[in-house]
């Protein structure tokens, strides 16, 4: 009964409830007629006169419901979508920079655009729709820019795993790119415009992120933790640091949240009070400086979740009210899905209200379970108590809670981190209990370092040394427990068996190849695809696939579409197993390869044409090409081909980047190469997929890479109509994306991402 009689002291809680069914009604079920307009209406007049809360929760409901339906249909990016059509057209716009640009390692920038104006043939009209804009040029928050490129959809993900950008942008009503070629193809007319408070605070920021960094201008990996723990600022911190977080669940230390924020209160209440401010006018001006280090952060879910949360609290304190967490906590989610009703689906948003909620629901119960283990005996007198004894006390008590606050935690991310990240972190019940309050002092040396840096700048160095020597036992600390045997594991979404012996993926990578094989178990990749894609699509889908490690690695040649990015998969999911070819390369990154092994002390296994692979109990790997003695001109030339046995029976050819040369050997040593599923990549010389080997494979589909250019990597015309001729099913990636294929006993389906369409088999 206690919750019940505490639910009207916080009326937050049902108008928030109400404001997310209204949101998740309206993006499944838009509506902006009048008729909701009049429900809503005649439900508000029904709560005036009665005074009913569930017709106000009803009302609230219907409101949000309305407004999230007006922010997503008729937007102003949608009607522009809807006139540019769906191929590429050249425009002209004139409009403000209103978010700040990242900058690529091509020094290429990545912004918002909100437009005022666009030229379409000749012709300006008025548009404020938002464009994403990629433009090699410097420019800043608050620009007005007129800029000439082309408009063109944004791409959505082509393999499992990869993120949605396309989706991400959507929520943001932004539903076209705006690609400028050259640098010269645009201009900064204007600077200092846009939000003034957003403009002041990333100014601010920039003076904050120098003043972290003096005196420890080489170490750029420190400055950028330092800078990503105190400000926000996760792009500032490389990858490779930022997984660790991540694995060991402490990677909301880089996400500026309460603990930030209870710190820049806690600092900004001890100056108050050495300046002898009264107390109200104390918590009148926190409130605004918190609000403003949010705006500084970035304005990220998180940061201002805790900044109207401490408001809440802080108000009640000046208006003599007992203000409650929950209630807190609930007025913080309806403000900020009145701002943005799109923030319920945000990753961010999810995350940090659902951490929070779970502290608050569980941390108490937890606290008083662990400090029952080890309270002393209630009718002892503390007087008698030795001090070493009240200091071991102290303390157990202060492990307890912070025990109790990390479980809670934990509990409350446990299933999202399971969702979006595939991601199961128990290690983290103990890293934060050590990464946490050391950071406390981090952020409490960087803050220290700002105010003292106007007036005494060997000072401010100082404790940006002091920071230097924090973080980097924080880094360690944190690499230490990442490294710990089942301390974090990435798990695959729940799913219905679906029978298959052996399944498998052939990711799209344009003129790469990275093709994973999954059967009895056992995980096997063929190819490691270009580096620059290894941490957008091969990475991502691997931990999507719940793969923690491989059993196998197979390299076909060393060509950097292919073997590019073998050396983060021997990082990141260290295969018991790696397979080379005998054939001599030339290659320079497969030299590099090869001294990156014998640095770790590994070395391949070299295949040549009559070697077997046992890849499971039921599924083989037959080695076709190359042979013993051989040397080809290019790596396509020299590239391993295999040939996949399950049950004995032959089932598919992987022929990697082979060409006729490779197929005319095949078909003078090989009477029988017939295969259900042909999986290829192009030949540098762009001939490749005879009549005669196509005539000896007699493959039911064909799974071949494709793109636009360079011309010799795309599928000619003339070759698709001829294999379509045959009766072949043909799986083009530039149209398909990846392609997911199950074989069974007797029969086999291929299923392409991008399209959902399933080909079955005519045997099944």
């Amino acid at each position: 009964m206690k919750p019940l009689r505490a639910w009207p002291r916080q009326p937050f809680l049902g108008l928030a409830i109400s404001a997310a069914i209204g949101i998740l009604v309206a993006d499944r079920w838009p509506d902006c007629s009048l008729t909701l307009a009049g429900v809503s209406s005649a439900i508000a007049v029904a709560a005036w006169f009665a005074h009913r809360s569930l017709a106000v929760y009803a009302l609230v409901a219907l409101g949000f419901s309305f407004l999230h339906s007006a922010r997503t249909t008729d937007t102003p990016g949608l009607i522009l979508a809807r006139s540019l059509g769906e191929g590429t057209q050249p425009v002209t716009v004139r409009g403000a920079v209103i978010s700040e640009p990242k900058i690529s390692e091509r020094g290429s920038a990545s912004f918002l655009l909100e437009a005022e104006s666009i030229e379409i043939d000749g012709e300006t009209r008025p548009c404020l729709a938002k464009f994403l804009v990629r433009w090699r040029h410097p420019v800043e928050f608050g620009d007005e820019v007129r800029l000439f490129g082309t408009a063109q959809k944004i791409e959505g993900p082509r393999n499992p795993g990869e993120f949605d950008m396309r989706t991400y942008l959507a929520r943001e009503d932004v539903h076209r790119a705006l690609i400028l070629r050259y640098a010269e193809n645009g201009e900064v007319l204007s600077h200092g415009g846009g939000n003034r408070l957003l403009w002041a605070a990333q100014k601010s920021r920039r003076w904050m992120e120098a003043t972290l960094r003096r005196g420890l201008e080489n170490s750029p990996e420190v400055t950028g933790s330092i800078n990503g723990m105190v400000l926000g600022l996760r792009h500032q911190t490389a990858e490779d640091i930022e997984e660790p977080f991540q694995q060991t669940g402490t990677l909301h230390l880089f996400a500026v949240a309460g603990l930030h924020v209870g710190i820049v209160a806690r600092l900004l209440w001890i100056l108050a009070t050495m300046a002898r401010l009264p107390r109200k006018w104390a918590t009148a001006s926190i409130i605004p400086a918190l609000l403003f280090y949010s705006a500084i952060t970035g304005l990220h879910t998180s940061s201002v979740r805790a900044a109207v949360m401490s408001a809440v609290l802080l108000g009640g304190f000046i208006a003599e009210r007992k203000a409650f967490a929950f209630n807190s906590l609930a007025a913080a989610a309806t403000l900020i899905l009145w701002w943005d009703t799109n923030e319920l689906f945000a990753v961010g948003f999810q995350l940090s209200f659902c951490v929070v909620a779970a502290i608050l629901l569980l941390q108490e119960p937890s606290f008083r379970f662990l400090s029952r283990r080890f309270a002393s005996d209630p009718f002892l007198p503390r007087s008698l108590f030795t001090p070493r004894r009240r200091v071991l006390n102290n303390s157990l008590v202060w492990l307890a809670r912070a025990s109790s606050v990390s479980f809670a935690a934990w509990i409350g991310s446990l299933p999202l981190m399971l969702w979006y990240y595939h991601l199961v972190t128990p290690i983290s019940l103990v890293a934060n209990l050590v990464v946490v309050p050391i950071a406390f002092f981090v952020l409490a040396g960087a803050l220290l370092s700002l105010v003292t840096a106007p007036f005494s700048s060997w000072l401010s160095v100082v404790f940006n040394n002091a920071n230097w020597a924090l973080t980097k036992f924080i880094l360690g600390v944190v690499s230490l427990f990442a490294q710990i045997p089942g301390g974090h594991l990435y798990v695959e979404h729940p799913h219905r068996p679906s029978g298959a012996l052996l399944e498998i993926n052939a990711l799209d990578l344009r003129s790469g190849a990275a093709v994973h094989l999954r059967g009895a178990h056992r995980e096997w990749l063929i190819d490691a695809g270009p580096a620059r894609d290894y941490d957008r699509v091969l990475l991502p889908y691997l931990r999507a696939r719940g793969v923690n490690r491989l059993d196998g690695l197979v390299l076909t040649h060393g060509d950097a579409g292919h073997l590019g990015g073998a050396g983060g998969v021997l990082l990141d999911f260290q295969p018991r197993q790696l397979i080379g070819t005998m054939a001599p390369d030339r290659s320079s990154l497969h030299r590099k390869f090869i001294e990156l092994l014998a640095a770790q002390r590994r070395a391949p296994r070299l295949l040549q044409a009559g070697d077997e692979l046992k890849l499971s109990r039921e599924i083989t790997a037959r080695v076709l090409f190359p042979p013993a003695i051989f040397e080809g001109g290019r790596a396509d030339d020299q590239a391993l081909v295999l040939q996949l046995f399950v049950s004995g029976k032959s089932r598919a050819l992987f022929m990697s980047d082979s060409g006729v040369a490779t197929e005319r050997v095949l078909l003078r040593n090989y009477p029988d190469l017939r295969s259900d599923i042909l999986i290829k990549g192009q030949h540098h010389s762009g001939e490749s997929g005879s009549p005669e080997f196509l005539e000896r494979v007699q493959p039911e589909a064909i799974v071949a890479t494709s793109r636009d250019f360079p011309e010799s990597e795309r599928l000619k015309p003339e070759w698709i109509e001829a294999v379509r001729s045959r009766g072949i099913r043909i799986f083009r990636q530039d149209e398909t994306g990846a392609v997911q294929i199950r074989l069974f006993r007797e029969s086999w389906e291929a299923t392409s991402y991008v399209t959902g369409e399933t080909f079955r088999s005519t045997k099944r």
